[in-house]
């Protein structure tokens, strides 16, 4: 084989997980996986994975080599993008996760509109309320928010963002607003579960205090637009990134709760929530992700 195709295998291996896992992928049999692998290291003199019978890990060798290839591979990928796409037109594919509840509101659409300027580029559209791997699942971007704890990963700001308590006008009417956070434990909470974790700890912060209260969920759920959903049915008090719930509390069918007091559900949540776009580290991208981003921004700071 040659050397953009060892550079390749070894790229799905890692990103894959394996060599079973890269060999499916690949539509490969492990034992041709397990020969190609040995003749690369043959080839280069030099072990690129630790390997057991349970997992496979890059060596101090694999992982230069690894990143070498990424950079290799993504520039062979631009520049045959490049003589494919014809003067002032898009193509590719984009591949781009994002929360449910976000996507189906504002990612989806503005797909929609993109796709319509630019009818040459695919879109592949994920939602999940979990994070992401990006390499794992060959993701272009990934709309996120809150921190930014994976340094393999860029980062570029969209929008400004918070938490925020929120219940229907009919809730309301009928069980009356809590008058403090304490006062949620006799109220019906709605929450959301994160890998079988259900958040139902709630932190406020008033007159510079921090305050936890720990509430007894009346629905709970794993998926973001459902929770909202089921706050405008008038099934009780949810807590939502503001971006959720922006439309339904401008045109009153949400009201917002203990204003500028919530904060979220972990000693890690601050009062600002970054929603921000992420990408894999790359010294260029291409040229449908790029735009889409720039068109992306535009359009959610005009709707």
């Amino acid at each position: 084989m040659g050397k953009l195709e060892d550079m390749a295998l070894l790229v799905e291996v890692v990103e894959a997980g394996g060599l079973a896992a890269a060999g499916r992928r690949l539509n490969l049999s492990p034992a041709t996986m397990t020969a190609r692998l040995k003749a690369l290291e043959e080839r280069y003199q030099t072990r690129f994975f630790n390997r057991s019978t349970r997992a496979i890990a890059l060596t101090r060798a694999g992982e230069e080599f690894y990143h070498a290839a990424l950079r290799v591979l993504e520039e062979v990928s631009l520049a045959e993008a490049k003589l494919s796409q014809k003067e002032g037109e898009l193509s590719g594919t984009l591949r781009i996760a994002s929360p449910s509840d976000f996507g189906r509101q504002f990612l989806s659409p503005a797909l929609l509109a993109f796709s319509q300027l630019h009818p040459q580029v695919k879109s592949v559209l994920l939602l999940a309320e979990e994070v992401v791997d990006l390499i794992a699942h060959r993701l272009d971007m990934s709309i996120r928010f809150g921190n930014l704890p994976d340094s393999r990963l860029a980062m570029r700001p969209v929008v400004p963002n918070h938490r925020v308590l929120v219940a229907s006008p009919g809730y309301l009417a009928k069980y009356g607003s809590p008058a403090t956070p304490e006062a949620l434990a006799e109220h019906r909470c709605l929450a959301m579960e994160r890998h079988g974790e259900i958040l139902n700890e709630w932190r406020f912060e008033q007159q510079g205090k921090m305050q936890t209260v720990r509430v007894a969920p009346h629905m709970v759920c794993s998926d973001g637009a459902l929770l909202r959903q089921w706050a405008l049915a008038d099934a009780g008090i949810a807590g939502k990134s503001w971006w959720d719930v922006k439309r339904d509390v401008e045109e009153g069918r949400l009201n917002v709760l203990f204003a500028g007091a919530f904060i979220g559900f972990n000693a890690r949540d601050e009062k600002q929530v970054g929603l921000q776009i992420v990408y894999p580290q790359r010294r260029f991208q291409p040229a449908q992700v790029s735009a889409f981003s720039d068109f992306f921004i535009q359009w959610l700071n005009d709707v």
